[in-house]
């Protein structure tokens, strides 16, 4: 099945990005264009709303097996016998590296941002903005500004991301993810917090992998890098400085400066790292 996409860049390398929990593709889209170099002619550019987010179709259960798949059919259908370099960030991150496993041949390059091939364990942690979502009176709003005023979560950084996926269709309000599901999935299996690969399943990737880590996130811990490293022998860990979890949003321009040189190669990456992009990151 294919996945909704939006499309930026008309020329070079293909580069597929992969969103978060609760996000959708066109989160990616700042990154995506910058990347992309100012005549978005040095990357064309995918933006995909995972299974169940945004505009893609929703699925009974959730299976990272089947989300790659996805996101392998799409790529496949968009060209025909080219290949991808593929970003994806937490969730989107996990998906990515299963998708790699799979299929090497399509996808030439990974960037995995801030999450570890790793059992998360339960995601209690998000129950809060489920319940909240949910407890939302969408037959009782007119104006996403009514909505905004009664959604109860005091960070507005993270009211903003979570109301992104309310739509309005004709009359009437509803929320763009399948909250349903990840609901049963936190008082469950937590499935969307595991890990599936066990030893033995595939070969490692023989393609080249940049690993982008927030320095003050607590999503990749030391211990990480030997379970990445056995899969991804060829990892490059980035750690960027001052960023938490959303590091493509907190550090852009060191996101945007590490993606261009992993993607293009130095001599292509307009001029070198800037000085701020620099100081922004250090590699191990």
């Amino acid at each position: 099945m294919v996945l909704f996409a939006l499309a930026t860049g008309s020329a070079g390398p293909r580069v597929a990005y992969l969103h978060g929990l609760f996000g959708q593709g066109r989160n990616w889209m700042q990154i995506a264009k910058a990347v992309s170099g100012p005549n978005g002619d040095q990357t064309q550019a995918l933006l995909l709303d995972l299974p169940n987010h945004g505009r893609s179709s929703w699925t009974k259960d959730f299976s990272f097996d089947a989300y790659a798949a996805q996101v392998i059919d799409t790529l496949e259908t968009a060209t025909r016998g080219e290949r991808w370099t593929l970003v994806g960030h937490s969730l989107g991150g996990k998906t990515a590296m299963i998708a790699a496993l799979q299929r090497p041949d399509l996808i030439e390059r990974l960037v995995v941002v801030d999450i570890a091939p790793r059992d998360y364990g339960n995601l209690d942690r998000f129950s809060g903005y489920v319940e909240e979502m949910q407890r939302l009176p969408l037959d009782q709003i007119s104006t996403r500004a009514e909505a905004e005023e009664l959604f109860d979560e005091p960070d507005p950084g993270v009211k903003a991301f979570l109301l992104q996926n309310l739509r309005r269709d004709k009359d009437s309000w509803r929320w763009q993810t399948n909250l349903d599901l990840v609901a049963r999935d936190i008082a469950g299996e937590a499935r969307m917090g595991g890990w599936p690969v066990q030893p033995g399943d595939y070969e490692p990737y023989p393609n080249p992998v940049l690993w982008l880590v927030g320095g003050e996130s607590r999503y990749v811990r030391e211990e990480d890098a030997e379970t990445m490293r056995a899969l991804f022998p060829r990892t490059l860990q980035v750690t960027v400085k001052g960023a938490g979890h959303w590091v493509h949003t907190e550090r852009p321009e060191v996101v945007v400066e590490a993606l261009r040189r992993f993607i293009l190669g130095p001599e292509r990456a307009a001029g070198g790292a800037s000085d701020e992009a620099a100081d922004g990151a250090s590699g191990t």
